[in-house]
């Protein structure tokens, strides 16, 4: 899987895509065996299948974001919500300058909360212009659609999902231990107050023993389908 897009600006133009889609990722821990860029590989991952399917214009991801809940282990880089609004913003403005005026947003790491705010901002001044990807019931829904044992809440980081996707997707970045380090902490409250290693000493939470690639395919497959109801919202045939 290629992180970086190779289409050129002629590509573009013959194709005339009304929409954008880009990957926001993050620079995180995600255990021994994920590497610090699992969450741009698997927003970067979910773009591109949904750039096989449908007529949009693949971004490069963004590759850090707001992950100072993991600021607990070393390599982990974050940047402020200020910054990661001002970063798509800028994006949004630039597409816009050049006739595509509808982006999708396919986040990649659950503390990006701010692309929330920055969806429900853009539509509020220009209506249907921007969508943000996938959702929680688009997750269960591929979760339910994978087969997968776990559910979000318990399988919260570099458990099953996020193993699966990256051993479908880019299999050699998975590295050894997957299989038994499974851990448990359900009951994590105060996660915005006292950060990951408050819940885990490994950075897992979740059930990487559960990942196949097989349910990364169909992860994928799952998720590239449910995209259809976004361009829908974005006034896309």
């Amino acid at each position: 899987m290629d992180v970086i897009p190779t289409t050129t600006s002629t590509d573009v133009a013959d194709r005339a895509p009304r929409v954008a889609v880009l990957p926001v990722g993050s620079f995180e821990q995600h255990g021994s065996f994920l590497p610090l860029s699992t969450d741009t590989i698997v927003a970067s991952a979910i773009a591109a299948a949904i750039a096989e399917r449908y007529n949009i214009l693949l971004l490069p991801p963004i590759t850090m974001s707001c992950s100072h809940e993991h600021a607990g282990w070393p390599g982990t880089v974050s940047i402020s919500h200020q910054t990661l609004s001002a970063i798509v913003e800028d994006i949004r403005v630039s597409l816009a300058a050049s006739g595509v005026t509808r982006l999708a947003v396919v986040n990649g790491h659950g503390g990006n909360y701010v692309l929330s705010n920055i969806v429900q901002t853009a539509n509020a001044t220009a209506p249907s212009s921007m969508t943000l990807f996938p959702t929680k019931a688009e997750w269960d829904t591929a979760r339910a659609a994978a087969g997968l044992e776990t559910d979000a809440h318990h399988d919260m980081h570099a458990g099953e999902l996020e193993v699966s996707l990256l051993l479908h997707v880019q299999p050699n970045a998975v590295g050894p231990g997957y299989a038994n380090a499974d851990h448990t902490a359900d009951e994590r409250s105060m996660l915005l107050v006292h950060g990951m290693r408050a819940y885990t000493q490994t950075g897992v939470i979740g059930r990487p023993s559960a990942g196949t690639a097989e349910k990364g395919n169909r992860l994928l497959a799952s998720l590239a389908e449910s995209f259809g109801t976004h361009l829908a919202a974005l006034g896309e045939p």
